[in-house]
């Protein structure tokens, strides 16, 4: 009985660290947010933003801050946290740790839709803006569909390594495809689609961010009510049975989530990498594997590395997403390392 209690007061201290350090991490979100608000080619101070939010801003600074900066800065949080849940289902689902969306195909899949869609269209700024992520999502599930169904036998479902191998073999033969695609391009289609696929964050108005929230308004609640599930799934597939899950249709409506935000994000925000990988990492390092604390703790995680890739990327007019790869090659390197 004595060693009980010592556990569960343990137990709940480390709990209670856990979610002190998601305390800290939204708080930081803020931080990195009001910075990033002051950032930019035309410097705002704090005390002029803190004017225009109240309505005493200048014309031009109202223009900056909330027509440019904060809708900006709102996609980068949203995208930030879908990208890093994503990934963190994956790594859940697959008990690798080194799963994201890019590395088994989700990412890939959305990518070609958009491109697909580039192609056929003539101009892109007429199309309505709830148009790219519902074909990124068509293109993200279709991707996550061909990896399901590919790694599927009979004899015993989804194996984690075939769904991982599979995944690698499908996004290299989709992201031949986008190559020949984007060859075939006109000037200004070349542009906007070497910039989406730089990862540039490039619906960075409103409605973009309008056409973004459904989503996650949806698959975020979803994910996090499945917490134990990805605890329970975690523990291997034999275990999980034996524990009563119903394990390949939690691993397929997991996976749905997955895509489901990955693509949407990958719409939005355009074909950023290593979000999805360095987001559940971090978070795990700071917080543990218990999925009920994890989850909250990536999707922070994903939002701050975004928000600060950003707003660097303003000041040094490169895109995003070459700045989070930047961030997140060296990081990858270190893990596979790592890895046994």
């Amino acid at each position: 009985m004595a060693a009980k209690s010592i556990y569960a007061a343990s137990d709940t201290k480390r709990r209670a660290k856990a979610w002190s350090t998601v305390v800290g991490l939204a708080l930081l979100v803020v931080v990195v947010f009001v910075i990033s608000m002051n950032t930019g080619y035309i410097r705002l101070s704090p005390l002029d933003v803190g004017r225009t939010l109240f309505g005493f801003g200048t014309d031009k600074q109202e223009l900056i801050l909330f027509q440019f900066r904060l809708p900006r800065i709102v996609i980068s949080v949203l995208v930030g946290a879908g990208f890093a849940l994503a990934g963190c289902i994956l790594q859940g689902i697959t008990r690798n740790p080194l799963a994201d969306p890019g590395l088994i195909g989700v990412n890939s899949g959305a990518s070609l839709m958009v491109i697909l869609f580039v192609a056929l269209r003539p101009s892109i700024s007429a199309s309505p803006p709830y148009t790219l992520p519902f074909l990124a999502f068509l293109g993200a599930a279709g991707a996550g569909a061909a990896v399901y169904f590919l790694a599927y036998k009979r004899s015993d479902g989804v194996s984690v390594l075939r769904l991982v191998l599979v995944g690698i073999a499908v996004q290299a033969g989709i992201s031949a495809a986008i190559i020949v695609l984007t060859q075939r391009l006109n000037p200004e289609q070349y542009q906007f689609a070497a910039t989406w696929l730089a990862g540039s964050l490039w619906g960075a108005n409103w409605k973009f961010v309008l056409t973004l929230l459904p989503w996650m308004a949806v698959f975020v609640p979803f994910v996090l009510s499945k917490a134990r599930t990805l605890n329970v799934l975690s523990l291997g597939d034999q275990l999980s049975v034996g524990l009563g899950a119903r394990l390949q249709r939690e691993r397929l409506l997991l996976l749905l989530a997955a895509v489901a935000l990955a693509g949407s994000c990958v719409a939005v925000g355009g074909a950023i990498s290593f979000i999805g990988l360095i987001g559940p990492h971090l978070a795990r390092r700071l917080v543990g594997s218990r999925h009920e604390i994890l989850l909250a703790a990536s999707a922070l995680s994903g939002s701050v590395l975004l928000i600060a890739a950003d707003t660097i990327s303003r000041i040094s007019d490169t895109p995003t997403g070459i700045i989070v790869a930047i961030i997140g090659a060296p990081y990858f390197i270190y893990l596979l390392a790592r890895a046994k």
